[in-house]
């Protein structure tokens, strides 16, 4: 579980460097509209890096007995930033709204992960 540990930190840091490049490089080029949509992808990229560190803090400490629940709840969540946030980067820098079809499977493996979580917390 130190694996989530460590890509929910890689993660974050790619979260913060891709924020500094949609602020400095992208601002003029995307417009209001597709940098609010750029935005966005950072804003949950990091919110579920720390859940990913979360998940791994989780498996390492007192929710042994709910492992499984967490590695799959990790998977899901990286799973989801790649569909969702990566979906939102591909969408704002391509202008392919066709794309935000694929953003709704990042969110849905996010609230799975989620749920995922509270049952390992329950469960442990």
């Amino acid at each position: 579980m130190k694996f989530f540990i460590a890509v929910g930190a890689i993660l974050a840091f790619l979260s913060v460097a891709f924020g500094a490049f949609g602020a400095h490089a992208l601002k003029e080029r995307l417009g209001e509209h597709y940098l609010s949509i750029y935005q966005t992808g950072v804003q949950y990229q990091m919110f579920h890096s720390v859940g990913l560190i979360l998940i791994g803090l989780l498996a390492l400490t007192a929710f042994q007995g709910s492992v499984g629940l967490l590695h799959w709840a990790g998977w899901l969540m990286i799973a989801g930033i790649v569909f969702f946030s990566g979906s939102l980067y591909a969408l704002s820098i391509s202008r392919i709204d066709f794309l935000g079809i694929i953003t709704p499977f990042g969110g849905v493996a996010f609230l799975l992960s989620w749920i995922l979580v509270a049952a390992a917390v329950i469960k442990g």
